[in-house]
C-alpha cells in the first residue's frame, strides 16, 4: 500500500485514470469499516482502477474540539498498518486543520475528490458525513456525485451479535476493560504498540520477565489485570511471549506511579534495549486493580493471577488460537 501525506503528492502519483475510494477516520479499523473496504476494493478490480482510503490527521475532534479529551483506538502508524492490510493500494493521509475544517462539503467534494484525485466511486458507511460542521450525509453526497460525475455506495451499520460496530462504541469498551467484548467488533483482539519504558536498565541481553511500557498516550484498558501477549522486536526477529499485564498506580505500595507492567510467563533472555518495538496484545480482563492490606497479600494474588493467566494461554494454544485471533 502507497502512503501519500499530501493532497498534491497523492495526486501526481495516482494520475488523472480515475480512483475508488473511501473517506474517514477508520479509528480501530474495525470490522465495519473493514466489510467497506473490501466490498470497495473489489469494486475497483472489477473497474480495473485503484482503491484508496482518504483519511486525516490528526483526528479532526482535536482539532474541532480541543478541550474535550479523546484517545484513539489506532494512532496513525498503527492506523496504516492496519489499513495496509485489507490490500488497499493507498491511503492518502490529509493534514486537518483548521482551514480544512471550514470548506464546504461541495468544495471538497469538487476540489479534492474531483480536481485532484479523480475519483470514479465513493463507497461511506450510511452514517458518513462531511463538510462544514458535517453539513452533508450519504444523500447530500450522491446528489453532489450525481451532479459532479462520481457514483455513490452506501453501506448499512454492521452488526455483530446483536451489536452496531462503531469506533465510539468500541472506545467505550475498552476503556471499560471490556477487551473481550470488544474483541468481535474489532475483528481482532486489541493492542497497543509502544517501547519499553526508559531508565529501567534495559541492556543488549535482558534477563528480567518483567517490561514496562514507556508512557503510552492514546486509549488503554482500564487499570486493571490482564491476560496478554507481548511481541517483541519486528519482522522476522520478532519474538511473542505469553504474558500477563497490570495496567494502574500500584496502590499497595502508596505509590501514585501509573505503569502498564507486563510479566512474561514463557520468559527466555532476550535482546532488548528502550526502542525495542513492542506490541501487547490484551486477550482477557482478570480483576481489578486493588489496594491490598500487605505486601504478602498481593503476591498471593500475583501468583493467582500468573495461574489463571497460564490456564487461559494453554486453554488457547490446545484451541489453535493465534495473539491476534
Amino acid at each position: 500500500m502507497k502512503i501519500y501525506r499530501t493532497l498534491e503528492e497523492a495526486s501526481a502519483a495516482l494520475g488523472s485514470g480515475g480512483l475508488v475510494a473511501t473517506i474517514g477516520n477508520f479509528d480501530g479499523v474495525h470490522r465495519g469499516h473493514q466489510w467497506v473496504i473490501a466490498e470497495m476494493i473489489e469494486r475497483s478490480r472489477e473497474l480495473g482502477l485503484p482503491s484508496a482510503a482518504i483519511t486525516f490527521e490528526p483526528h479532526p475532534v482535536r482539532i474541532l474540539r480541543p478541550k474535550t479529551p479523546s484517545k484513539l483506538l489506532t494512532p496513525l502508524p498503527r492506523k496504516l498498518a492496519l489499513l495496509a492490510e485489507t490490500g488497499l493500494d493507498a491511503a492518502i493521509v490529509l493534514p486537518f486543520t483548521a482551514d480544512l475544517a471550514q470548506i464546504s462539503a461541495r468544495t471538497f467534494a469538487q476540489t479534492t475528490l474531483c480536481d485532484a484525485l479523480h475519483v470514479v466511486e465513493v463507497h461511506e458507511g450510511e452514517n458518513f458525513r462531511f463538510g462544514y460542521q458535517a453539513e452533508v450525509g450519504v444523500d447530500g453526497l450522491a446528489e453532489l456525485g450525481r451532479e459532479l460525475g462520481f457514483g455513490v455506495k452506501v453501506f448499512a451499520p454492521q452488526s455483530v451479535g446483536g451489536e452496531v460496530v462503531s469506533s465510539s462504541i468500541l472506545r467505550q469498551l475498552i476503556a471499560a476493560g471490556d477487551v473481550s467484548d470488544a474483541r468481535p467488533l474489532l475483528g481482532r483482539a486489541f493492542s497497543v504498540m509502544s517501547t519499553p519504558a526508559p531508565g529501567r536498565g534495559y541492556g543488549t541481553r535482558y534477563t528480567v520477565p518483567t517490561i514496562n511500557l514507556s508512557p503510552y498516550s492514546e486509549l488503554l484498558p482500564s487499570n486493571g489485570v490482564y491476560v496478554t501477549c507481548l511481541t517483541i522486536g519486528e519482522g522476522a526477529a520478532a519474538q511473542t511471549f505469553d504474558t500477563v499485564t497490570n495496567i494502574g498506580n500500584r496502590p499497595t505500595f502508596g505509590e501514585d506511579s501509573f505503569a502498564v507492567e507486563t510479566h512474561i510467563l514463557n520468559f527466555e533472555p532476550l535482546a532488548l534495549d528502550e526502542s525495542t518495538p513492542l506490541q501487547l496484545t490484551f486477550l482477557h480482563r482478570l480483576r481489578d486493580e486493588k489496594k491490598w492490606p500487605t505486601a504478602e497479600a498481593l503476591k498471593e494474588q500475583i501468583a493467582l493471577d500468573v495461574q489463571q493467566a497460564q490456564h487461559y494461554h494453554r486453554l488457547r494454544e490446545r484451541l489453535g488460537g493465534s495473539a491476534q485471533a
